[in-house]
This record gives C-alpha cells, structure tokens and sequence, in this order.
C-alpha cells in the first residue's frame, strides 16, 4: 500500500511555499518560488518541485490544503484555510505548548496566541503597511544599494545601531539617505533596520513568556532572532525552516480532515 501524502500550500504575497508531509508528520519533500502574478501556475510549479524532492507523484497525494494570501487560486487544492490558522497549527507542531506566535512574512506581519492545548486566544495582523516587513528590508537594501541576502552578514558586522525614528517605509527610506550622508556605516545602518522591524513587531501587541517566530524573513536574517531576545529578554523559539511554517500547518489540516472523515 502506497504511503499516504499530504499537501499543504501556503501561497503568500511574496513567496509561495509547499510542504509535503507523510502520516508520522514528517515532511518528504518541500518548495519555495516567488509568486509573481501568477499564484496558480507558481502553485503547480511548487508543487512539482516538492513532488520531486520526495520522489512521489501528484497522484499520491492523500489530501491537499491551501492558505496564504492566493489559496483561492490553488486550483488541486482539496480544501483551504486561513493563514492564521495555519501558522498557528504549524508552530504548535514544532512547539506544543502555550506560545506566541511572531511570523514576519513579505507584506505583512502577524501576532497569534496560543494556549497549552493550541487553541487560538487571540491575533493581531498588520496589513496596512509594509514597514516591518520582508517588503521593508527590500525596499531598504535597494536604497543601500547591497543584495537583499547580504543584510544578515552586515546586521552581524555593526559596531553600534543607528536608531531611524520613522516606521514609514517611504520616510526610513529618506532617513537612510541622511544617515548615509552623516557618513554612518552601511553595517550600524542595517542593525538599526533590523531594529525598526523589532520595534515595529513588538508595537503590535504584548508577547507571552514563550515565543516561536516563523516567516520568510525569520529564515534568511536569523540575527533578527538574536536582536529579538536581547529586546525582550524573553525565550524565543525558531522551527528548522521556519518559512515553512504555514505550509505545514496547511498540511496538517489536511491530515485531521482526512481522519475526520474516516472516523466518521
């Protein structure tokens, strides 16, 4: 009897993400594109992608869910869900216990609570600007002029932050220029952009005794973990690929209804 496959998708503004998940939970094979314009060919490309990595077909696929910002465009998903929902499933997987959840994606930011038996008390998300997000970095390193992938090396080499008083994206943008004219350093100016993404986070809403933190961002600039913790002083936790969060909450919501309906 063939191995049972279950399929979550995430399909965010930036990135789309799918996980592929046996029934120990365990994750076969996995993908990460950027979206682009078109969610459901990114989708099937995905998909394909993780299909080859653990060496099944899409006709082996159990159960399929999609969540994030283009689920509707999914079209072999079999159900979908919410992305809160989803990264909340997903960081209690890796962390069963009372948490809050930090997940910083490309447009938005989200705050999830849990308690010990990972019901949902309560969110905060942040969809009316980009300033804290993947999108921010973006925008920033453009106006730096360095690659996106080489602000954590440089956030790691500062010697002091430099502080930047905005939130605003289009405003830190003119007040990166100006600390760049005051002669500070491209590295002390990167640690102070890692900063405003911190700050912004922690404006949204107050963090429990244990913190998971998720996303794409989370992933490729780890020292926002660091920097987190020496913010807070809190106990912060990281899944091993914490871009695929929401992805593998999608899949393991696909799993209870598969189990659902055959109990039924």
């Amino acid at each position: 009897m063939a191995e049972e496959v279950f399929a979550g998708v995430d399909v965010g503004a930036s990135r789309t993400k799918v996980a592929l998940l046996n029934k120990d939970k365990e994750v076969l094979g996995c993908a990460v594109r950027k979206s682009g314009t078109d969610f459901a060919r990114t989708s099937e490309l995905a998909l394909g992608e993780a299909l080859e990595m653990a060496g099944v077909r899409k006709e082996d696929i159990t159960f399929s869910v999609a969540t994030g910002y283009g689920r509707k465009n999914v079209i072999y998903a079999d159900d979908t869900r919410t992305e809160i929902g989803c990264h909340a499933k997903g960081a209690f997987h890796f962390f069963p216990m009372a948490i809050t959840v930090i997940d910083i994606g490309g447009q938005d930011n989200k705050i999830i609570k849990l308690d010990e038996r990972g019901r949902r008390l309560s969110f905060k998300m942040n969809r009316k600007c980009a300033a804290g997000t993947g999108a921010f970095l973006e925008e920033m390193a453009m106006r730096l002029d360095i690659p996106l992938e080489e602000m954590e090396g440089l956030a790691r080499q500062a010697v002091e932050t430099v502080e930047l008083g905005s939130f605003c994206t289009v405003f830190s943008a003119t007040e990166v220029l100006e600390k760049i004219r005051q002669g500070k350093k491209v590295p002390d100016i990167v640690k102070g952009l890692f900063l405003s993404v911190i700050k912004r986070v922690l404006e949204m809403d107050s963090l429990t005794e244990r913190v998971v933190m998720t996303g794409g961002v989370v992933e490729y600039n780890p020292y926002l973990v660091v920097m987190m913790r020496e913010r807070t002083g809190l106990e912060i936790m990281v899944p091993e690929r914490p871009q695929l969060t929401g992805a593998i909450g999608a899949a393991l919501y696909g799993m209870e209804e598969v189990a659902e309906a055959a109990a039924a």
